[in-house]
C-alpha cells in the first residue's frame, strides 16, 4: 500500500477504536485478576517476568513506564510474598536479575487462564463469521507488534535480542536499579 492510499481521518477513526476497544476488554477481563490477589502493578510486573523472561529492575522499569526506585519498592513487596527472586548476573557482579518464582508463575497462569476462559464464552456467542473476522484482527494485531519488536521501539531488550545491560545513556544497571527517575507513575497492561 502506497502512503498515498491512506486516509489520515479514518486511520485516526480506526486508531480511536481500537484503543477504546482494546482498554474496555482488558477492564472486562481484568476482573478475573480479583482471584490472583494481586494489585494491578504486582500482576503487570509479574507478568512481564513469566511471560518476557529474566529482566533488570531498569529494563522493567522502561518497560512500565515508571522510576526505578518505583519498581525496586514493589519488587521488595513481591520478593517478600515469595512471587519474585533476585539472581547476580555471572558475568557482572553489579547486575541483578529479576526472575519469577514457582508460585509467581503458577499464580500468572492461573490468572492467565481465568482471563483467556472469560474471552472464549464470549467469543463463543459470536457467529463464526465474526469469529473468524476477530482472528484476523489478532493476527494483523501481532504482526504490527512484531514489527514494533523488531525495530526495537518496545524497551527490555536490544536490537540484537540480548537483555539490556545499560539504562539507554551509558549508565550501566546496578543492584536495586539506577535511581534515575522516569516514566509517567503508571504499571502498564500485560498478557
Amino acid at each position: 500500500m502506497q502512503l498515498s492510499d491512506v486516509n489520515p481521518a479514518t486511520t485516526r477513526t480506526t486508531a480511536d477504536r481500537l484503543h477504546s476497544a482494546a482498554i474496555h476488554l482488558l477492564r472486562r477481563l481484568r476482573r478475573q485478576d480479583d482471584a490472583m490477589g494481586l494489585t494491578p502493578a504486582r500482576a503487570s510486573a509479574l507478568s512481564i517476568l513469566v511471560f518476557g523472561g529474566p529482566v533488570t529492575i531498569g529494563s522493567l522499569a522502561r518497560t512500565e513506564q515508571v522510576s526505578a526506585p518505583t519498581v525496586t519498592r514493589l519488587i521488595v513487596g513481591m520478593e517478600r510474598d515469595g512471587l519474585v527472586r533476585r539472581e547476580d548476573d555471572e558475568r557482572d557482579g553489579r547486575m541483578v536479575w529479576l526472575h519469577p518464582t514457582a508460585k509467581g508463575t503458577r499464580l500468572l497462569h492461573e490468572g492467565r487462564r481465568r482471563r483467556v476462559a472469560a474471552l472464549a464464552t464470549e467469543l463463543a456467542a459470536l457467529n463464526a463469521a465474526d469469529r473468524d473476522t476477530l482472528a484476523a484482527a489478532a493476527d494483523i494485531i501481532e504482526r504490527m507488534l512484531a514489527g514494533e519488536e523488531r525495530a526495537g521501539r518496545t524497551g527490555g531488550k536490544d536490537r540484537t535480542g540480548g537483555k539490556d545491560r545499560t539504562d539507554g545513556k551509558g549508565m550501566t544497571e546496578r543492584k536495586g536499579g539506577t535511581g534515575r527517575k522516569g516514566g509517567n507513575g503508571r504499571m502498564g497492561e500485560h498478557p
